[in-house]
């Protein structure tokens, strides 16, 4: 089970912390996915860039010594995505993006599940 945890949580956080940069950088191929999900492009900063990346730095910090850092980080992913998933579907909005949040929805998922599972 830890190894599950482990290789799950860092490909949570390799994921989450290149949308976060990329999100932060304002990376070009990102801007059509968002504008059709109705997300001003002023957001990608704060709250999507800053949020994905310290949800990235708190599952890393819960592999390193942290646990609980890693747990709240779980789940403030999981509230994140849950919502991104939400925005994607109101707009009608069902591009790569909104399969992506899905993806990254269920490895924030997994990350906390597995997290409970070998504590």
């Amino acid at each position: 089970m830890l190894t599950a945890y482990l290789v799950v949580t860092l490909l949570a956080i390799a994921a989450n912390t290149f949308s976060g940069v990329a999100a932060l950088a304002h990376f070009k191929p990102i801007l059509p996915g968002m504008a059709r999900a109705g997300v001003p492009e002023s957001w990608l900063t704060f709250p999507i860039g800053t949020l994905k990346t310290a949800g990235a730095a708190g599952l890393l910090l819960g592999l390193v010594g942290v646990p609980l850092i890693g747990t709240a980080a779980a789940i403030g992913l999981i509230l994140f995505f849950v919502c991104a998933v939400y925005i994607h579907v109101r707009a009608g909005d069902y591009s790569p993006q909104f399969g992506l949040a899905n993806g990254f929805l269920s490895l924030a998922v997994a990350a906390l599940v597995l997290d409970l599972a070998s504590s």
